[in-house]
């Protein structure tokens, strides 16, 4: 597995975990102490994801660069 598949990984159970949260409020099946400790897990991986798509962002804005330089 590659770097670049781990990182992949990671965002897509990120993402998984933070539509489970969400489904979860949503519901209404929680109380609110469950809820805070839910928003909290929910800012934070959002957090994560919205770094992840900046890295990738750039790393894509370098390769396409790097191939407009070369041809």
């Amino acid at each position: 597995m590659k770097g670049n598949d781990v990182a992949e990984v990671k965002y897509a159970k990120s993402i998984q975990k933070l539509e489970a949260i969400i489904e979860k409020i949503e519901s209404e099946d929680i109380d609110v102490d469950e809820l805070s400790a839910q928003v909290k897990e929910a800012v934070e991986l959002i957090k994560v994801c919205s770094d992840k798509i900046k890295k990738a962002e750039l790393e894509v804005k370098k390769v396409v660069e790097s191939f407009h330089e070369g041809a």
